[in-house]
């Protein structure tokens, strides 16, 4: 097992952007750059994309101006990096050992089966086989990102899709990332599923989570766009005729597409909504209610709600 060597470069932030080209020109492989001023500029310009924000990386990016690179263990490797320090000034230097089993897979620890609802045990995909009687395993592979089953959001959604899925049911994904909820529901009987993301990393990930779990494309797609503002995507997606019809995302977006998915749902279809922060779930509901929804059942955990909705009076209870 390799052993490493972190070393945490601390800066001003008015000095940071030098600090890293100073970095690049000496070769420094894989620099990792935490800045605050980026990470808030980053938080600001994709508000429409998030309610909430993690504490504890809130906390961690405070203040933050660091770049952080690694190298060997060894003799070399320590040679190497006082290679790339020599002559650098206003920079405090922090040295971390690191096990490479600390550095590239210590974080699978924190994974562990997920019972939800009545019938879904999400599992990470290393402990496949360790199924439980009553319980359809879903396989996710959580070091792609994206979502997990662990956030009250998805939990909440994937008990409201658990209670109305149905054999033969064909659904559509908006905002699937892992594609967690589509390929639940495909785990649950539904006939076919369309996953679609914003981000065009979302379809790689999916379809690979979806492979973990014997489904093939033939069943599954996952398309990167944007529902609201990509006019030939609206269209296609509006003539399918979906029984169900999930969206994981946050209050900003589904405000939108309460106003445009209804028309979306095949008759006794349902609109399942999540990822509401409680000091926006009235407005939610409101705006539901304005664009033609019942809201059927209400759903709420550790601050989050979920909503699932009938269009015109069409839900199958």
């Amino acid at each position: 097992m390799g052993k490493w060597l972190e070393y945490c470069l601390e800066t001003r932030a008015e000095g940071l952007e030098a600090l890293t080209a100073a970095l690049t020109d000496r070769g420094v492989p894989g620099l990792v750059i935490e800045d605050e001023a980026d990470f808030r500029r980053f938080l600001e310009e994709n508000r429409q994309y998030w309610d909430y924000v993690d504490e504890a990386l809130a906390e961690r990016m405070r203040g933050a101006a660091r770049v952080k690179f690694y190298v060997p263990a060894d003799p070399a490797g320590e040679a190497e990096a006082r290679g790339y320090l020599a002559g650098l000034t206003d920079v405090s230097v922090t040295v971390t050992p690191l096990e490479e089993e600390d550095w590239a897979n210590s974080w699978r620890r924190y994974y562990k089966p997920l019972d939800i609802g009545r019938r879904l045990r999400v599992v990470p995909q290393w402990l496949a086989g360790e199924s439980v009687p009553g319980r359809v395993d879903l396989l996710l592979e959580p070091g792609l990102t994206f979502g997990t089953g662990s956030h009250p959001t998805t939990q909440l959604c994937l008990e409201a899709l658990e209670r109305r899925v149905r054999p033969g049911d064909r659904v559509l994904d908006l905002g699937c990332g892992s594609g967690i909820l589509s390929i639940a529901a495909l785990l649950l009987g539904a006939e076919s599923a369309l996953g679609v993301d914003i981000d065009p990393k979302a379809p790689d990930v999916a379809y690979e989570n979806a492979a973990l779990n014997g489904i093939d494309r033939g069943s599954y797609q996952v398309l990167a766009g944007n529902v609201l503002g990509d006019d030939a995507l609206r269209r296609q997606l509006a003539g399918e005729g979906w029984d169900l019809i999930l969206a994981n995302i946050v209050a900003d977006v589904i405000l939108p597409l309460s106003g445009v998915v209804g028309p979306w749902l095949a008759p006794g279809g349902w609109f399942l909504c999540s990822g509401i922060i409680d000091s926006r779930a009235g407005e939610v509901r409101s705006a539901l209610e304005r664009n033609g929804f019942t809201v059927a059942e209400s759903l709420e955990r550790k601050g989050w709600y979920a909503y699932a909705c009938a269009w015109a009076g069409t839900g199958r209870g």
